[in-house]
């Protein structure tokens, strides 16, 4: 049986909006079954826990907002509610977290705002917004503090943002009944380096952020009882003598913790990463192509046997057949989907 997938993009890049599609579970296929433009660069997606909901941001600046799906009909969601501002400017990325909904908010000074979720799932109002403060050495894009991502630790218990501006990773906890975020700790990265994304290991006791600025990946270790992070080592996600720009955007895990897939912007190529050392150790194995053009999002199916990447500039979803024993891609068909950014299963 068929199960469904959506698809964020850039309205204003000449995306459709939100596209909903279906995956065969045999070939990894998908099919598009229509789209909706009723929030305007829905970038970046995330769904209830119950798969009920789906959240998207809407990336505009200066005013950024969040909207709320209904998927009680997956193949047709539906709109609950006008999108919510954030007052926060080009949210890139969001998570449900302790009942809330919080999102990163990358324009000047970078935020991270915290909305009220109803019992219905849809949205209610901005409840606390928290203002990073730094800056980075990158004179065009350090200049302020730029949050990217923000998610929620194995857990449960921290809310944990990445900041591209600022160089840092900062661990808050949110307060469900005032819906004040607070932050607990802040690790401070390699100055220039950019973080932009961040996923945690399957363990629980290791994470890996993916950096921009510099296409490396740091490895940290993890303290799920402290909410700490501490670097262990650095990998790049490039072969050795590569040239070029490059802008490395996610970073994802297996489900057996056995190896880690980077995507490369500019170089166009997904990174092929061995985890070695219980966690605490990449080693880069191989690059393969993305199969377009700027993969901005990265993703698993939930079998995990495949890799799709959301192909922004060329505008396609394409997919991968992963090989169990080597971790290597091997693509398989693509979706044309004009300026992707986002693939969600629920």
């Amino acid at each position: 049986m068929a199960g469904h997938v959506y698809i964020g993009s850039f309205t204003s890049a000449g995306g459709r909006g939100l596209t909903t599609a279906t995956v065969d579970p045999r070939t990894g296929a998908l099919t598009a079954l229509g789209a909706t433009a009723d929030v305007a660069d829905p970038s970046f997606l995330t769904a209830s826990p119950d798969g009920g909901t789906l959240y998207t941001v809407s990336e505009t600046a200066p005013d950024g907002a969040a909207a709320a799906f209904s998927l009680a009909d997956p193949a047709a969601p539906k709109l609950l509610g006008a999108p919510v501002r954030v007052h926060g400017g080009s949210p890139t990325h969001l998570a449900v977290h302790r009942g809330h909904l919080l999102t990163a908010n990358y324009a000047a000074p970078g935020s991270v705002s915290v909305l009220r979720i109803r019992p219905d799932g849809s949205l209610g109002e901005l409840r606390s917004l928290l203002e990073h403060e730094g800056e980075g050495p990158h004179a065009e894009r350090q200049e302020a503090p730029h949050a990217h991502a923000v998610l929620t630790d194995p857990t449960g218990r921290w809310a944990v943002s990445v900041d591209l501006g600022t160089d840092s990773v900062r661990v808050c906890e949110l307060d469900p009944g005032s819906g004040e975020l607070e932050i607990e700790r802040e690790l401070g990265l390699r100055s220039g380096i950019g973080p932009r994304h961040l996923a945690f290991h399957p363990d629980g006791r290791h994470a890996y952020v993916m950096n921009e600025l510099d296409s490396v990946v740091t490895v940290c270790a993890w303290d799920p009882e402290r909410g700490s992070l501490r670097p262990l080592s650095e990998t790049r996600v490039l072969p050795e003598g590569t040239e070029g720009e490059n802008y490395p955007s996610e970073v994802v895990i297996a489900a057996d913790g056995r190896f880690a897939w980077a995507a490369n912007r500019g170089h166009n190529s997904i990174a092929v990463l061995a985890v070695h050392d219980g966690g605490e150790r990449l080693e880069l194995l191989d690059t393969v192509g993305c199969g377009g053009d700027w993969p901005r999002h990265l993703t698993l199916d939930p079998a995990g046997t495949r890799l799709y990447a959301a192909n922004e500039r060329s505008g396609d979803v394409t997919w991968f057949d992963v090989d169990p024993a080597t971790g290597i891609p091997k693509q398989a068909g693509s979706l044309d989907v004009p300026a992707a950014s986002c693939v969600l299963f629920v």
